[in-house]
């Protein structure tokens, strides 16, 4: 009887006895393992799986891939081979009982590809039938496997702070509009109010040297003193 199994994203057609090299798998020399992505066994056909269906195996040794060839193609007489110092990790088993049903109650390890760290959670859970078939799947089946963290109490806004008082700048009723003289705007006559000016006879009384709150200008003076008569 032949299976159909897959591992490290490959597709292997095996049968009891066959020796075979696939992508590393996490375990000793020695180890008994079970791969569990059975897609075929005999004549059933899983959809895409078998259900309760597994291959187990023998670890024979941890090896490594030979090292490949780059052709590099240019133009005539000027393409260059190299060969790549990369060597990939691959794991060498022999295949042993193949399993139609029974799987998930074997108590066999299993199969998990990668090369990573394995914490004992992932090695108890590797045990199961249900076990993810790669290092990164396990450390996320543990990872939501734990007890979320509780979300943290969003902190009381703090209250809006009080505006600040708008200093009274509006001319008091009954003052003069200081922006009919030449060249006061509106900035200029807010100053001016501020300063305690609010007629036409208190600005051509102001002194233009000696007062600070706006540069004042002698036509000012002038024109005020023609507005106050």
């Amino acid at each position: 009887m032949f299976a159909v199994l897959k591992t490290g994203g490959k597709q292997y057609r095996v049968t009891t006895g066959d020796v075979l090299r696939v992508e590393k798998i996490a375990a000793e020399t020695g180890d008994k393992i079970q791969f569990n992505e059975i897609l075929m066994v005999g004549k059933n056909v899983g959809a895409p799986v078998v259900d309760d269906a597994g291959v187990q195996a023998e670890v024979i040794d941890q090896i490594k891939g030979e090292k490949t060839i780059n052709f590099v193609k240019r133009r005539r007489k000027h393409s260059s081979k190299r060969t790549k110092g990369h060597r990939q990790q691959l794991t060498l088993v022999r295949i042993g009982a193949i399993l139609e049903t029974g799987a998930g109650k074997s108590g066999v390890m299993a199969a998990l590809n990668g090369t990573g760290f394995m914490s004992a959670s992932m090695i108890e859970r590797a045990a199961n039938k249900g076990a993810p078939s790669s290092l990164k799947a396990a450390a996320n089946a543990e990872r939501a496997s734990q007890p979320k963290r509780a979300a943290k109490t969003a902190a009381p806004k703090a209250a809006p702070k009080a505006a600040k008082p708008v200093a009274e700048t509006e001319a008091p009723a009954g003052s003069d509009d200081l922006t009919a003289i030449t060249g006061v705007g509106p900035a200029a006559a807010k100053k001016l109010v501020a300063a305690g000016v609010t007629s036409y006879a208190a600005l051509a009384a102001v002194d233009v040297d000696t007062f600070d709150a706006v540069k004042v200008k002698p036509e000012w003076v002038a024109q005020a003193a023609d507005l106050a008569k």
